[in-house]
């Protein structure tokens, strides 16, 4: 159990202070943002709002601008599904659980491909080297991004690609030495599976009505 603790917490040795603070507020409020949506509580946006406008100063510093990028369209997307999510119609949700539909499947790889496409095209502008981590980053973002377009939607297959790209993105933090952040995924996994058998469950009793 100590070598776990060990294994987060000493690439914390001689990092400032408030970057570790930020950190901090960005796993509390992505965990939040997670719960919420969970919930299929509005609250979602804001509090993802908060972790993702951090992160994206975080890995601005670091350089890592596939994750740079998709934090940023995560930002720009939360504002989009707050306005989607909070829409009424004689006081009703106008946008409910739902499947994607074959369009909108389709329009889900063209987004996941874009996306790929946009952050490659960053790397290349900036002349940053690209490692295999990065076009790590660079295959993730497109499925997030995806999947966050479809979260916007109340696609239950949103659920589907966070788990997907969660489980990658647990071991790429923890390599580079984001230890708060690899056990905010882990738990953003967990959370996912939970979200999913929820959504699923209101979806299928909504259908029966």
């Amino acid at each position: 159990m100590n070598q776990i603790f060990d294994f987060f917490l000493n690439t914390y040795q001689g990092k400032e202070t408030f970057i570790i603070v930020l950190e901090a507020i960005v796993l509390i409020t992505g965990i939040m943002s997670v719960w919420y949506a969970k919930k299929e509580n509005i609250l979602v946006y804001p509090t993802g709002l908060i972790a993702t406008v951090i992160t994206v100063y975080l890995f601005l510093r670091d350089g890592l601008l596939g994750d740079m990028m998709m934090n940023f369209y995560w930002s720009a997307m939360s504002i989009y599904g707050w306005w989607n999510w909070s829409r009424k119609k004689d006081n009703k949700k106008v946008v409910r659980i739902s499947r994607t539909t074959a369009k909108e499947k389709i329009l889900g790889i063209v987004l996941f491909l874009a996306t790929m496409l946009i952050n490659y095209g960053v790397y290349k502008t900036f002349g940053y080297e690209i490692e295999t981590s990065n076009y790590i980053d660079i295959f993730t973002s497109g499925i997030f991004f995806t999947a966050m377009w479809y979260m916007a939607l109340k696609k239950l297959e949103n659920w589907t690609l966070w788990i997907i790209a969660d489980l990658i993105t647990i071991p790429l933090y923890a390599y580079r030495g984001w230890g708060m952040l690899s056990l905010q995924y882990i738990i953003f996994t967990i959370l996912a599976v939970q979200a999913y058998i929820a959504w699923k469950k209101s979806l299928d009793k909504s259908l029966q009505k």
